[in-house]
């Protein structure tokens, strides 16, 4: 059967490849052996508040599970545009908000959207690995950029500037990143956006790891800038909701009709049973429980990113959101007798049975170097882990 070249061209979604590869090994160790500590998905321990699964019952028992309009419930529109005001102090108008199934499909739909064969979109390198996908995937060509520690694995506007030629569409970014939590700083990612803006283009923020910033200076959406900014968000990280597929996209007005269009042929709508659980996220005692989650997450992070560069794995910029940890391995490379963080993913994962992703997955740009390790595992976990670390 001839495959399509989008489908030959994607790669493996190497976190899932690991994580396939661990549970196989955890499956042929002896019954006393100790167990596999999975560092490697970004995926909360946590999940949804209770009001929100008591919700999704009540929703189930009433019978609420027919389809809504494409671009989502009317009153989960207005309970997000009310929670950008009440915690970014910004206007938002609910028309430019279309409800998604999850923030895959608000990238789906942005890129089919605005993103013709042979339009080159700019990003960092490293990045998280299904955006680049997503741009291959409507026609595209993802443009990675190296971006160093030195400017917090971020692009810089000159960057931008440098690498814009004729076929270039825009730029995709991602405040707060995923591999290596870091954020962009607001007056850089303004200039960015200036650079875009001046040149007819779009600027694409993936901001669905916002709601756990930890830094005062880095905590803004970047839809403060400027109304024609195009935001991806997402209850999966902040709301703990992955499973229930749910995200958001906050358009420029006069896009918001044309998304709702390709939503309504491509996804009909996000899950009606998630939408109206949803609702119960901005209720006061579900914001009062994430904002506690939230302290824990960083908690976790104040913790281990220090033990970590107690052991040599470097991490060059400490993360300012997420949950994830870029590490420098390549010092120990000649004690697990190898020469990369992929080899080393396995030597670690046979040895001290740690599950990590390599860099591979985020890019090209020195990330052989580099391992990510999530802490979205509990204390505990974590402390099991540096313990392994440090006998190994």
């Amino acid at each position: 059967m001839r495959l399509a070249e989008r489908a030959r061209a994607i790669e493996p979604f190497h976190v899932m490849e690991i994580a396939k590869a661990a549970q196989a090994l955890q499956a042929g160790l002896p019954p006393d052996a100790d167990p596999m500590l999975y560092l490697n998905i970004g995926e909360p321990d946590f999940t949804a508040a209770p009001l929100v699964a008591e919700a999704a019952q009540r929703c189930i028992r009433d019978g609420q599970t027919q389809y809504t309009a494409a671009n989502g419930l009317p009153a989960l529109r207005e309970r997000i545009s009310q929670w950008y005001a009440d915690r970014f102090g910004l206007q938002i108008d609910p028309g430019r908000i279309v409800v998604t199934a999850g923030a895959s499909a608000a990238l789906q739909l942005v890129c089919l959207a605005l993103i013709q064969a042979g339009d080159e979109i700019l990003m960092p390198d490293p990045s998280y690995p299904c955006n680049r996908h997503f741009v291959s995937v409507a026609g595209g060509t993802p443009r990675m950029i190296p971006a160093t520690a030195e400017q917090r694995f971020q692009l810089s506007a000159q960057q931008v500037l440098q690498h814009w030629t004729d076929a270039t569409r825009g730029v995709m970014l991602a405040s707060p990143s995923n591999p290596t939590g870091t954020s962009i700083a607001p007056q850089e990612l303004r200039a960015i956006h200036e650079v875009v803006k001046a040149r007819g283009g779009v600027t694409i923020v993936d901001e669905i790891y916002l709601g756990l910033s930890y830094d005062d200076a880095y905590s803004h959406s970047a839809l403060a800038i400027d109304d024609n900014i195009i935001s991806i968000n997402s209850f999966s990280k902040y709301f703990c909701m992955t499973g229930w597929r749910l995200g958001w996209l906050v358009l420029p007005p006069a896009l918001a009709r044309q998304v709702e269009l390709l939503a309504q042929h491509l996804f009909i709508c996000a899950s009606t049973v998630s939408q109206h659980a949803a609702l119960a996220c901005f209720e006061p005692e579900s914001l009062a429980l994430y904002e506690q989650r939230r302290a824990e997450f960083r908690a976790r992070r104040d913790w281990f990113v220090p033990q970590l560069q107690a052991l040599g794995l470097d991490v060059p910029v400490m993360p300012d959101g997420a949950f994830y940890a870029w590490a420098d391995c390549s010092p120990w490379f000649e004690r697990l007798g190898v020469d990369n963080s992929w080899d080393a993913t396995f030597a670690l994962m046979q040895r001290a049975h740690i599950v990590a992703t390599p860099g591979r997955d985020f890019g090209t740009a020195d990330t052989s170097r580099f391992l990510r390790f999530s802490t979205a595992s509990a204390l505990p976990l974590l402390q099991q882990a540096i313990t392994r670390l440090q006998q190994l």
